[in-house]
């Protein structure tokens, strides 16, 4: 099931999160963490001069609101509907990042690092604390980003399964 949550200039501008918190508010409390089917992805309409060349990510006030989003709901990774490109687009919110005609996004890969570890320690111990098998799903998530992490990893984590 893929939610798909509508975001306007107004909500973006005053960093109004209700749409997510109503789309939230909608599932189990556990679900977030154990339904594989459920995949959540936006629709944003933010008006804009067709002359402006700059994609949403590369708007301050549309990465803002979403910086705000992560910093509520840390776990909201693991919804991203990443057939969609829904994960790319949000990481690109938060990532500082370069677009190349011809090679596609280009994250700055410091900074992606960082992301990447912080969402993994964060989430590591979110599914924990819910008792979700999160070995599978961390791996699964950095490697969408191009990272191989190891066994060795994990057991400094405390992640065995």
């Amino acid at each position: 099931m893929t939610i798909t949550i509508a975001l306007n200039s107004e909500c973006l501008l005053n960093l109004d999160l209700s749409p997510v918190q109503g789309a939230i508010a909608k599932l189990s409390p556990d679900q977030p963490f154990t339904d594989p089917d459920l995949s959540l992805q936006f629709e944003i309409d933010y008006p804009r001069d067709p002359s402006d060349p700059r994609e949403l990510s590369e708007i301050p006030e549309i990465r803002l609101w979403f910086i705000r989003l992560d910093a509520t709901y840390p776990w909201l990774p693991l919804l991203l509907d990443r057939k969609s490109g829904e994960f790319a687009r949000y990481v690109a919110m938060l990532v500082p990042h370069e677009f190349h005609r011809t090679e596609g996004i280009q994250y700055n890969p410091e900074a992606l690092e960082i992301f990447l570890m912080n969402k993994i320690f964060t989430l590591a111990n979110l599914l924990q604390e819910h008792g979700v098998p999160s070995k599978s799903k961390l791996i699964s998530l950095s490697q969408m980003l191009g990272y191989e992490l190891d066994d060795g990893f994990f057991e400094l984590l405390g992640i065995h399964a």
